[in-house]
């Protein structure tokens, strides 16, 4: 059996689903993941920039990758569709070590989502932009994506607000936000806009 190769990864991740501010699969009065989201299913995406990392010897600096899911209710219920697109920038094993991480198979915090896979629909190379400018965050995929979240209002100086939710991408902190306008995904029959819906962003350390 050949042995997992080490990995690391640093750099930064936002996300934007359809529940009204704040999302309740992470804050209810149940457990994180049991309660049903606020339209009754959940249709999100989250995207991923590495700002530096190594998978083995094969180094990730640079590349995008994003993570569409949707789940026909509470998340922690299963049966999500899911599908993933990779920077079209990334060689032959670049490729495979981000649909490791990303996919969970190399562990680290994807793979606690993996069970909840009902239906996998693959992974596209694409040409992903993603930018930070200021407090605002945006990632597009021509024709497929585009989507910005930005930090919800506060009296905080900061013009944040960070929580310890336990999200299992950013367990330390996380930001509150919310979807800008436009925030649109169309591919595989799946279509939405979560514009003025639930966002998060927040840097991120990941390793196996």
């Amino acid at each position: 059996m050949a042995t997992q190769a080490k990995w690391e990864l640093s750099g930064d991740y936002f996300e934007n689903c359809n529940c009204d501010v704040v999302c309740p699969c992470l804050v209810s009065a149940g457990p994180p993941m049991t309660a049903r989201p606020t339209q009754g299913v959940c249709d999100v995406a989250l995207a991923f920039h590495v700002d530096s990392g190594k998978y083995g010897d094969v180094s990730l600096d640079g590349l995008n990758v994003v993570v569409v899911a949707h789940t026909p209710g509470a998340m922690g219920e299963g049966n999500w569709t899911l599908a993933a697109y990779v920077d079209q920038r990334a060689d032959d094993k670049q490729t495979e070590a981000l649909g490791a991480i990303f996919g969970g198979a190399a562990g680290g915090p994807m793979a606690v989502f993996a069970p909840l896979v009902g239906k996998n629909l693959g992974a596209k190379k694409v040409p992903i932009e993603y930018a930070v400018n200021g407090k605002r965050r945006t990632v597009e995929i021509p024709g497929v994506m585009n989507m910005t979240v930005e930090p919800l209002p506060t009296l905080h100086p900061s013009g944040e607000i960070w929580a310890a939710l336990g999200h299992p991408v950013a367990p330390e902190k996380l930001a509150l936000a919310v979807g800008g306008r436009d925030s649109t995904f169309a591919d595989h029959g799946l279509r939405w806009d979560n514009s003025g819906k639930n966002g998060h962003y927040a840097p991120i350390h990941w390793s196996n």
